[in-house]
């Protein structure tokens, strides 16, 4: 427990000293949905069509950002190496970096998901869809995503790598997450959707934390 602590505070550390750089994938998704009005003009209705799909989008894009990071610094500066000499569960404490690559990096997004709504002309029922579908699609990205994170360490530049492999394994949650809103839109039931984005999401907690300590052990062989 002593070592998952540390980690969390390691982390939150690291990240407070980093907190321009914490922005960034932040400002990212802030720019990429203020410029689609000035791109596709003012309309409420094309706004309200384009939204949830630009918002989606914008999250999935800046959790990219911050994913890249998720486990290269402790690999280069041999952080990794100790997690995995420790007697402490490698699994766990890599599930608390995730953890912490969610609060820190996705929920500031969410957090300023209304203010995204306003610019995209989102009426208030789809607004709670969105909200909806963010908080239980955003931790499938980072959980989902460290494990591609975990598999690209030992590559230089793996950046690229990174969105080219996970771009194609999110399309499911961009479609039933547009979905979802899209339904709301409609004043239809959207709750299918919701419950489609929570089996995946409790699937990938019971899955991912195992697949990214198996990915790191690989990596360091």
């Amino acid at each position: 427990m002593l070592a998952i602590k540390a980690i969390f505070k390691k982390e939150f550390t690291l990240i407070a000293r980093g907190s321009a750089e914490m922005m960034m994938p932040l400002l990212f998704s802030v720019i990429v949905v203020s410029l689609f009005p000035l791109g596709v003009g003012p309309g409420p209705d094309t706004l309200q069509l384009i939204g949830p799909g630009v918002i989606w989008v914008a999250a999935l894009l800046s959790a990219l950002l911050g994913l890249e990071h998720l486990f290269r610094d402790d690999f280069q500066d041999g952080s990794l190496e100790q997690y995995l000499l420790s007697p402490a569960s490698l699994t766990l404490m890599i599930t608390v970096k995730v953890l912490c690559h969610w609060l820190f990096v996705i929920v500031p997004l969410i957090v300023i998901s209304p203010l995204l709504a306003l610019f995209l002309n989102l009426t208030l029922n789809m607004y709670w869809a969105l909200l909806a579908t963010l908080l239980l699609g955003t931790p499938l990205l980072s959980l989902v995503g460290a494990i591609a994170v975990a598999l690209t360490l030992s590559v230089n530049k793996g950046g690229v790598l990174l969105a080219v492999l996970l771009l194609p394994v999110f399309i499911p949650l961009l479609i039933f997450a547009t979905a979802a809103i899209n339904n709301a839109a409609l004043q239809l039931t959207w709750y299918g959707q919701l419950g489609i984005i929570g089996a995946m999401l409790i699937f990938a907690v019971a899955v991912c934390p195992y697949a990214i300590s198996y990915a790191i052990r690989v990596s360091h062989h």
